[in-house]
């Protein structure tokens, strides 16, 4: 390969671990032993050669690696890697890695890649790690799977319908006819002694001849097979099949907390990222999004549940959000036809930043090509506000400071969009640019590329080594501080005699989403996710290598227990909130919360000496 086409390669690597962490020497040897393949989905299957193994680098596309039984061990895109288990092993490879998208794929041959393992322990104990990781759970897919590693408390029944064991056959038959499910707990003294199931009224009651006003104990099934809530789904699964049945008590001490149906099971799993969002492209009208809308909850759970990290979980989510989005737009320009010129659907705050969690309200906006006349306005407003409508019902509420599409004041041609955000960069008020440091984490949903870069590129221009505009950005991103009082104490929020606790988001992750903008945007630097802002923020040494690490991991671990704590309120049905008691979690883990809040404060002081200098 010649420079010009090295280039983009070794842009491409740079960003992606472990070949982030070689020498530009090495990397560059790396890059110009590559070769390139291109795959498409009518072959079925990439033609691995059990004589040659190589390591697989996916630069585009969708692949799944499945094992000699058709098993999913692992699904793959944009800079994950296969192929490296023979190359660590010296075995022939017995996985085949199925194309589900048209991709390109780097070939790094075996020679290179134990020279970089050589060159870098840093190379050599991503891929060791990756290769013990996929033997110990066989397959990184399946470990974060619902079926593996969720738990049965987030798909099962949380409010059972019980009965007493002495009522009536015919009562018990009505109660499940009323409450129409296939199965009632049938209790004694608040201790679960049976259940009774559609199929043993039909083979016990029925095919029998009794009479109805037999008491339930008669009919039911006795000591039921039964699972405690701390279970996993994949153990459910296994208790259903080994004794061919399909209800499952969940009990704790003999007390009935729920049930679990294999109904339950299947619907759970209609939940998983790749086919919600194929479901979301499938759907023909409003009404149908919002029912398969109604999945996402559980798909989080299912994610937290599986403890996926924050980041990734952020990504899934958004990833979801993004496509109801575009099916939004996509079916209202069915009934309102072509858009009259090019437009982009802008998305601000943690939509941009690709770190969506519960509670997420709207930010957006629209950037048009050019100053629409009066017929495209109208179309734009009709467009706008049937999306935004859209996402509302859809669970995404309205901005409750109308940024949001709909509202024309962030619905506008790419002048000016320009003209706005060159008021804020240059002529920069502390209360503007206090309500605008979320346009600065923008990105395009939907539209030209081509369009988006005409605005990004221009701000970026502006807002590099802008000392006045950095300065104040900086200022206002100091106003709120990490919750540390006096001896390391955490500082609680209070709202009068209420006592609400840590504010995980505004008093944590905000805080060090406001720090990586301000020094990615003093470097030009075009990454909005936060995570990927850091690492860029490394790789150009604006941030040194242990602050940038240490930043990266305070925000995944703030982050973790943010959404740890979201699950655990939703699962025992309190409202979903941002704020964490102290008091619910423990010693080691207070004092890992502490450190991460030491980190964030060390870098909002880091930020202060390097931007406010002449402020």
């Amino acid at each position: 390969m010649d420079a010009s086409e090295l280039q983009p390669i070794m842009q491409f690597l740079q960003q992606r671990v472990p070949f982030s962490s070689l020498d530009e020497e090495a990397l560059l040897s790396g890059c110009r032993s590559l070769t390139i393949g291109y795959y498409s989905k009518a072959s079925a299957f990439v033609p691995l050669d059990p004589l040659h193994p190589q390591l697989y680098i996916v630069r585009s596309g969708a692949f799944e690696v499945r094992d000699i039984n058709g098993e999913l061990l692992d699904r793959l895109g944009e800079g994950d890697y296969f192929g490296f288990p023979s190359l660590l092993s010296g075995e022939e490879a017995s996985n085949r890695v199925a194309i589900l998208e048209d991709g390109l794929v780097y070939h790094l041959p075996p020679e290179m890649f134990n020279s970089l393992r050589t060159k870098s322990r840093e190379f050599d104990r991503f891929f060791n790690k990756a290769f013990a990781k996929r033997l110990r759970h066989q397959g990184r897919f399946k470990a974060k799977e619902l079926a593996t590693t969720s738990r049965i408390t987030t798909l099962m029944s949380k409010s059972p319908l019980t009965i007493d064991m002495k009522a009536t056959i015919s009562d018990a038959a009505r109660l499940m006819r009323k409450s129409r499910v296939s199965s009632v707990l049938v209790i004694d003294n608040e201790k679960l002694v049976g259940i009774l199931t559609d199929k043993d009224l039909r083979n016990r009651v029925l095919a029998e001849g009794l009479d109805g006003s037999l008491a339930v104990h008669q009919a039911m099934t006795t000591t039921p097979i039964s699972i405690e809530s701390n279970s996993l789904v994949f153990e459910a699964m296994l208790l259903m099949s080994e004794h061919n049945i399909h209800h499952l008590p969940v009990v704790d001490c003999g007390l009935a907390k729920g049930i679990i149906t294999s109904t339950d099971i299947l619907r759970g799993q209609s939940s998983q990222p790749l086919l919600l969002i194929g479901e979301i492209d499938r759907q023909k009208d409003l009404p149908s999004l919002i029912q398969v809308s109604k999945q996402i909850p559980l798909l989080l759970q299912n994610l937290i549940s599986a403890d996926a990290r924050a980041e990734e979980i952020g990504r899934v989510l958004t990833s979801v959000t993004d496509a109801l989005t575009r099916r939004l737009i996509v079916l209202n320009q069915q009934i309102l036809g072509e858009a009259p010129m090019a437009f982009c659907w802008l998305a601000f705050g943690s939509q941009g930043r690709q770190d969506q969690v519960a509670c997420s309200d709207q930010d957006n906006g629209l950037l048009l090509a050019h100053e629409p006349d009066e017929a495209a306005e109208g179309y734009f407003e009709a467009l706008s506000k049937a999306v935004c409508a859209g996402l509302d019902e859809c669970g995404y509420i309205y901005c409750p400071g109308n940024i949001m599409a709909q509202n024309p004041k962030w619905r506008m041609s790419l002048k000016k969009w320009r003209g706005v955000f060159q008021k804020w960069v240059n002529t920069p008020d502390p209360k503007a640019l206090m309500h605008s440091s979320i346009f600065f984490d923008m990105r395009a949903v939907y539209g030209p590329q081509s369009l988006f870069n005409g605005l990004q590129d221009e701000v970026l221009n502006n807002t590099k080594d802008n000392d006045i505009f950095l300065a104040g950005l900086t200022g206002n991103s100091l106003t709120s501080t990490p919750p540390l009082g006096f001896f390391r104490k955490f500082v609680l929020e209070r709202d009068g005699s209420e006592v609400k606790g840590i504010d995980l988001k505004h008093k944590g992750s905000a805080l060090i989403n406001d720090i990586a903008r301000v020094y990615a945007l003093s470097a030009g630097i075009k990454e909005v996710n936060t995570a990927k802002r850091i690492r860029a923020l490394m790789d150009q040494n604006i941030i040194n290598r242990k602050d940038a690490l240490n930043l990266a991991d305070a925000h995944e671990y703030i982050a973790h227990m943010r959404l740890s704590n979201q699950g655990y309120q939703y699962t025992n049905g309190k409202p979903v909130t941002n704020y964490l008691m102290p008091k619910d979690v423990s010693s080691l883990v207070r004092h890992q919360l502490r450190d991460a809040f030491k980190v964030v404060h060390d870098g909002q002081v880091g930020l202060k000496l390097k931007m406010m200098r002449s402020y």
